[in-house]
């Protein structure tokens, strides 16, 4: 695969426009938005969620409830200290979250490893075996929290990448260079260039997953790219720029890697996961910390938001009158990229207003969550 041209890019552009929003709503099929002058509810086929955090056993209690409620899956992150390495490794991660989920909820954890320098040939196998394990998480050294251990130079994976290819599993990325020369803002565009686009070349038929995208850049890429490329979106990248970040002060729980970006860059991202396009679906990037840990000189970077993750994604659509592009982006895409059956269960979101209360138990500590204190306007029927 070679890089996109720019031209070509641009021309994509009109796909990802903003729609004006409406007033009025029209019922989509036998599901959808009840015909209203405002839409009053919206039945979705039961969702998954493909990128959440979870964090480790004495945590994962307090947060596994908020998704298992509502979406039937999950594709779990590996980064833990120490990283979810091995397929056995694995395991034992996914016994401890699907007991952390009431068994009325049906849920079903799916597990991604973490790739490392010295991910084996045998260890992919192994991974592929187990019938859980839906791939590999590429973090860059450096790039996001617990990445120490990520991998320092591509080609030192390159069997292991070639396995994976050759297996079918995909490969999850984390798409941002980390030099220090690179300004944090550029990371993602430099990525593509640097690292993505050689990689496919080297391995085209590569299933891969751009994780919580953030730029047009990314947004143009991945559309413009052959259907062995997906990529999902963060609630927080599609309702927030950069200066939130900054409102009144630094404000530590808007504080995610990758970063928040400029408006043009939430608009073209948001344009891009509500347009319809079935490589883009629903990851929410939920990344719960203590408070303390955010509250601090040198803060951790995630976003809490299991708690109503739904909610705000309807939040977001809703935006840009395109609450008919939801179901596809939160329950079925993301199945059939990962070769799944879509769900056959629903949920129903009503227009019901609520406050998200200020703070969550998390383990000893408690988790500040998204839209902490503030109002949302949808709500996920019991």
């Amino acid at each position: 695969m070679s890089a996109t041209p720019r031209s070509v890019a641009r021309a994509l552009t009109s796909t990802f426009r903003p729609r004006r929003v409406t007033t009025t709503r029209s019922t989509v099929g036998k599901r959808g938005v009840v015909r209203t002058r405002a839409a009053s509810s919206l039945t979705l086929t039961r969702p998954d969620d493909w990128h959440l955090h979870v964090r480790d056993a004495s945590k994962l209690g307090d947060v596994v409830p908020f998704t298992s409620a509502t979406f039937k899956r999950a594709l779990i992150m590996p980064n833990l200290t120490p990283p979810v390495r091995t397929a056995e490794e694995a395991g034992k991660y996914r016994d401890l979250i699907a007991a952390a989920a009431p068994a009325s909820d049906g849920f079903e954890p799916h597990m991604t490893l973490y790739l490392t320098d010295n991910t084996t040939v045998e260890q992919v196998e192994a991974a592929h075996a187990s019938g859980f394990v839906r791939g590999y998480k590429l973090y860059p050294a450096g790039a996001t929290t617990n990445s120490e251990y990520g991998v320092t130079d591509v080609a030192k994976a390159q069997k292991a990448i070639e396995k994976i290819a050759e297996l079918g599993m995909v490969l999850q990325v984390h798409g941002e260079v980390t030099h220090a020369n690179v300004d944090v803002f550029d990371r993602e565009a430099k990525f593509i260039k640097e690292v993505l686009i050689p990689l496919l070349d080297r391995a085209p038929e590569l299933r891969v997953v751009m994780e919580h995208i953030t730029t047009r850049d990314a947004a143009e890429f991945v559309a413009a790219a052959p259907e062995n490329i997906a990529a999902t979106v963060t609630p927080q990248h599609m309702l927030f720029n950069r200066n939130a970040l900054f409102k009144g002060g630094i404000r530590p729980h808007f504080y995610c890697l990758p970063i928040l970006k400029r408006e043009e860059h939430r608009e073209a991202v948001l344009a891009a996961a509500s347009s319809g396009n079935k490589k883009f679906f629903l990851g929410t990037d939920s990344a719960p910390h203590p408070k303390g840990a955010k509250e601090a000189a040198c803060g951790c970077a995630g976003i809490f938001s299991a708690h109503a993750a739904l909610p705000f994604y309807a939040m977001a659509f809703e935006s840009v009158g395109a609450l008919d592009k939801l179901e596809g982006f939160a329950s079925h895409n993301g199945a059939d990229f990962y070769r799944l059956p879509r769900n056959t269960e629903t949920v129903t979101l009503e227009k019901k207003a609520w406050k998200v209360p200020d703070e969550y138990k998390f383990g000893d500590s408690v988790v500040v969550p998204f839209y902490a204190g503030e109002e949302v306007p949808w709500t996920v029927a019991a």
